[in-house]
Formats: C-alpha cells, sequence, structure tokens
C-alpha cells in the first residue's frame, strides 16, 4: 500500500499519473547514487512494480525532438543540469554505473534553443592519480 511505501521509502521526488490509473513515484539516488527506482501502485494504491529508471534500454529510447518532461518522466530528476550559452544548449546528466568499475561514469541528454532533445552522450571517468596516470 501507498502509506507503507511511504513510510519505507519517504515522499517521492515526483508522481506521474499514468493512463490506467495507476500512479509511478520517482525515487532519485542522486547526485552521486546511479539508481533511479520507479515505483508503480495500482488505482488501488497497491504497490505493483519497482524498476530502474537508469538503464541502456530507457537510454535507448530517448529520441531527437523529445520534451524535457517525457525525458524526466523517462529517467527521473538528473543529478545536474549544464547551460552553454554559446552553444544555446541545455545539457543534463545523470550519475550512471561505469562500465569499469573503478570509474565514474554519466549520462547526457542535450536540449537545443527549442527546448528539445538533440541527442545523448555519456562520459566515464578513471580516478585521478590512478595506476594509470604517471
Amino acid at each position: 500500500m501507498a502509506t507503507e511505501v511511504r513510510a519505507l521509502f519517504g515522499a517521492p521526488a515526483a508522481e506521474w499519473p499514468n493512463p490506467d490509473g495507476s500512479v509511478t513515484w520517482e525515487y532519485p539516488r542522486g547526485p552521486e547514487g546511479t539508481r533511479t527506482w520507479m515505483l508503480t501502485l495500482d488505482p488501488r494504491s497497491v504497490l505493483q512494480s519497482i524498476g530502474q529508471a537508469l538503464t541502456e534500454e530507457n537510454f535507448a529510447r530517448i529520441q531527437h525532438g523529445w520534451r524535457p518532461e517525457q525525458v524526466r518522466r523517462l529517467l527521473g530528476k538528473p543529478s545536474g543540469t549544464v547551460r552553454f550559452p554559446q552553444k544555446a544548449e541545455e545539457v543534463w546528466e545523470w550519475r550512471i554505473a561505469p562500465l569499469e568499475p573503478i570509474n565514474s561514469a554519466w549520462f547526457h541528454v542535450h536540449f537545443g534553443p527549442d527546448g528539445r532533445v538533440t541527442g545523448t552522450s555519456r562520459r566515464e571517468e578513471a580516478p585521478v592519480g590512478g595506476p594509470d596516470q604517471n
């Protein structure tokens, strides 16, 4: 039930109504965490599913022209945003699980001057002063 979910997880960062009358609650674990949980409750407020939003499958779903609300609904709250005035671009980023365990990684969604998605990118960084650095 919704009351138990709130008791365990606290208030969600966002509540997303679904066409079938259910609601999805967003629980980001950023800015340093690499997980955003989406919990869906049916119209009777019974927990139906728990899913991870920050997955390769979801990253691949993002399409050119999407609005910010569509991206937020799919991936949850970004861990940060950066504006690039010279390019008339805004970039949202989420910390994600890296390919190499000792690294840090981020997934980015780029928005153009019209506020729509122009593309995505990812970055992975090795720790500073690691064994490869002399």
